[in-house]
Formats: C-alpha cells, sequence, structure tokens
C-alpha cells in the first residue's frame, strides 16, 4: 500500500480525520521544500567560504517526529538524520530504510548504550562523547558487537555554560587521545559543539572549537581534514559553515517546531 492509499484509508473516520490526514500531506510537503532550501543556504555559505558543498554534511535532527514525516524526507533523497534521545531512535530506526545513516547527538548515559546499538545496527555516529566513562562503555559495547568501529565525535563546551554537556576545552586534547589511542573499537572522526542559544557568542564558540581542533590536529599529528568539527544548528549553521563546519544538525527549520507531546528520557 503507497502513502496515498494509506491516507485514504485513514479518512475512513469522516471529515475529522480527513482534515487531519490533509494537514500531515500539508507538512510532508514543507518539509520537502525545506530542505531544498537548507541545501541551497548550505551550498551557497560553502561557496561563501570557498568550500565544495559536497564536503558539508546535513544531520536532519528528526526529534519528536513521526516516522511518516521522516520517510518524506527521506524520500526527497535525504539519507542522514540524527537523533538526541535513545528512546526514540531504537523506535524509529526499525521503521525506516536501512541505508539511513543515524547520528546520536544528544548525552549518552552508560546504561543506554547498548539498547542503542543493538536497536540501530545502522548507527553511523555520535557525536555527543564528553567523557573517558562514556567513550570506554561505547568501545567495550561496540566490540562485544563484533561490528565495525563506531565514528565518534567529542562533544566540547565551548561556551562555559553549566547546564551544557561537553568536556572543557582545556580537557579536549586528553580526551580525545584517550578516544584515538585507547579505544580500538571507536573511531575518532572530530568535535563537535553547541553555540549559545541566543546566538550572542556563537561566532567565539565556533571559534573556540576551531583552535581545539587546531591543537587535537598538532597533538595527534594529523591534517585539519582528518578532523571534523560539528558545529551549527537551525539559526546558525550558515555562519557555522563560514567558520569551518563540516556537519550541520538541522531539525525545525526542516522539520518545523518541535511538539513536546511526552517527556522523552535517554
Amino acid at each position: 500500500m503507497n502513502n496515498l492509499e494509506e491516507g485514504k484509508k485513514g479518512t475512513e473516520g469522516g471529515p475529522e480525520a480527513e482534515q487531519c490526514a490533509m494537514a500531515a500531506y500539508a507538512m510532508e510537503g514543507v518539509a520537502a521544500a525545506a530542505l531544498r532550501s537548507v541545501t541551497l543556504r548550505v551550498q551557497q555559505a560553502a561557496e561563501r567560504s570557498s568550500r565544495q558543498s559536497d564536503r558539508v554534511r546535513v544531520v536532519a535532527v528528526s526529534k519528536t517526529k513521526p516516522v511518516s514525516l521522516i520517510r518524506q524526507v527521506y524520500d526527497a533523497g535525504h539519507r542522514c538524520f540524527g537523533e538526541n534521545y535513545v528512546q526514540e531512535i531504537v523506535e524509529k530506526a526499525p521503521q525506516l530504510p536501512e541505508d539511513i545513516e543515524w547520528h546520536f547527538i544528544g548525552n549518552l548515559q552508560s546504561n543506554k548504550v547498548k539498547p542503542l546499538l543493538a536497536g540501530v545496527p545502522n548507527l553511523a555516529m555520535v557525536e555527543s562523547v564528553d567523557d573517558e566513562k562514556i567513550a570506554n562503555h561505547l568501545d567495550r559495547a561496540v566490540g562485544s558487537t563484533g561490528r565495525k568501529p563506531l565514528k565518534v565525535l567529542v562533544q566540547v563546551n565551548t561556551s562555559g555554560e553549566a547546564s551544557k554537556y561537553g568536556i572543557e576545552p582545556s580537557g579536549c586534547v586528553e580526551l580525545v587521545k584517550h578516544v584515538s589511542l585507547g579505544c580500538p573499537n571507536l573511531e575518532f572522526c572530530g568535535l563537535m559543539t553547541i553555540g549559545m542559544l541566543d546566538y550572542t557568542s556563537t561566532p567565539e564558540n565556533f571559534k573556540t572549537l576551531s583552535n581545539c581542533r587546531s591543537e587535537v590536529c598538532k597533538a595527534l599529528g594529523i591534517t585539519e581534514e582528518q578532523c571534523e568539527l560539528s558545529m551549527g544548528m537551525s539559526g546558525d549553521f550558515e555562519l557555522a559553515i563560514e567558520l569551518g563546519s563540516t556537519n550541520v544538525r538541522i531539525g525545525s527549520t526542516i522539520f518545523g517546531p518541535r511538539e513536546y507531546t511526552k517527556k522523552n528520557t535517554n
């Protein structure tokens, strides 16, 4: 049964059901159009910084959004999606195509590592490794599954906000060394940060992450091209790209405002 047939079947409940179905189709159309707009803006931002747009990955953050809406964005050609909560990603991933590259971008608790890996075989990356403990848990769990090394980013708290997760910039190099040299089942790929919510110090946050990359590359003897920068979200992704981001996490600009109908937990 195709989507249209499913929609027709869903309208058998009467006018209210039909209105809900029409609203769902309208929202899905908006999401596809929004994805095209984001893609264009990414290309333009890359051009302004004399970079190739295909070197910038767009992670469509589907937090709180239904599988039907994710599928519509998938059908528009997108393959990289991100989730913040283990419960959500393990529920959604089995209902969607296996060629999706899932990024886990939220705070990861040690007791959720095994459920995450077991529930999402096509997990491509964990962007939020922020201490040795979680790195060790991931390393052991990946090793026990026999899967290939898992790509990870080290999350850095560049704004100094107590409410945010992430290693302090001063501890970044040591954590990266631990992941790179002490966790054979993890593949260190770069750094991640979250800018200030009101964007007042976002450029400084991004420049701090860039400085951390320079220190990491020097310490590990690698090139900057070997160390990704995941920075930039819906409100600041163009600036992030201009300042060197290779990975932007975009949610509401693609999917619309989030609706918290129930409490999400890791």
